[in-house]
């Protein structure tokens, strides 16, 4: 039986290992090859330069800017994201208070997880053409509407570099949180119902609840939520390259690494250069989610 039993297991994983390695392994090992030449898309026989690329992206002032900025979202967004949808995932499940001794959501908290999971069905630069819209100049935007009913003049959202960024990472925001309500609304859900209700007849608040029974209870939702809006930080190409102003700007301070490769590769034939710049959001995307799980690893609380 021993025998025949590993024939039978290589013969299920050697197609889709074939796959991956082909699909997959390979293509990673191609931008790393390719990093190390100075190839234009053009030549079959690309010049092997080494290190050369990573020598350059060292002294590349809008590589480090670009740098800077994944390191705010970094920052940003999986707090503002965790933080909100975390508050409204407590509210949909446990918010409503005991009813009949069963902790319930607050009114209409099923209609309410419809609307906060419309935006995972848009596509992202259907989403950055919409708010395309809400950001627009003059009071035709959906903001500048509003602030013009007060009498404040129209605010440049897009066009202020000084702004520019934190309006990028509020349509990341908006559009991460309905997913994550939804992971964290299922998480609660698997907690017993029982523990809630102790906490009551305890004498604790909703405060305390959340932050002595859920949090605690959710952190290796948490610690994952965290990971994949960390690997979203060091994406934003899509909504970056429809919805600032000249692909990155005012004067680069929307731009990322994303925008980078792609200008690089596609407007100056950069080829090399740009699988550089590939090859370092790689490793710092890897480095980020390592670490992540590293420092945040604790025991898991047995229900």
């Amino acid at each position: 039986m021993r025998h025949g039993r590993y024939p039978f297991i290589v013969g299920f994983l050697i197609a889709p290992v074939t796959i991956y390695v082909t699909f997959v392994i390979a293509p990673y090992l191609q931008a790393f090859y390719l990093a190390m030449t100075n190839w234009r898309g053009v030549s079959a026989n690309p010049k092997f330069i080494g290190l050369d690329n990573f020598r350059r992206l060292l002294e590349d002032d809008t590589f480090w800017k670009a740098v800077r900025h994944h390191g705010v979202l970094l920052l940003v967004l999986p707090l503002a994201s965790i933080a909100i949808a975390l508050v409204f995932a407590f509210l949909l499940n446990v918010g409503g208070g005991s009813k009949a001794g069963v902790m319930t959501g607050v009114w209409g908290s099923k209609f309410y997880r419809i609307v906060f999971f419309f935006p995972q069905v848009l596509a992202v630069v259907i989403v950055a053409v919409i708010f395309q819209r809400v950001y627009a100049p003059d009071e035709s935007g959906l903001l500048n509407g509003f602030l013009g009913l007060v009498g404040v003049d129209p605010v440049p959202f897009m066009a202020d570099k000084n702004i520019a960024l934190f309006a990028i990472i509020a349509v990341l925001v908006w559009q991460a949180v309905g997913f994550y309500v939804v992971l964290f609304s299922a998480g609660m859900a698997s907690v017993p119902k029982d523990i809630y209700e102790a906490a009551v007849l305890d004498g604790a608040g909703r405060g305390s609840m959340f932050f002595k029974v859920t949090l605690p209870l959710l952190w290796d939702t948490l610690q994952v939520a965290w990971v994949y809006l960390g690997i979203a930080a060091f994406d934003a190409f899509a909504i970056v390259q429809v919805l600032s102003i000249d692909r990155g700007g005012p004067d680069g301070a929307t731009t990322v690494l994303g925008m980078e490769i792609y200008r690089n590769a596609f407007d100056y034939s950069q080829f090399g250069y740009a699988s550089a710049m590939g090859v370092a959001l790689f490793f710092l995307t890897i480095t980020f989610a390592a670490l992540t799980l590293r420092v945040s690893r604790r025991e898991t609380i047995e229900l």
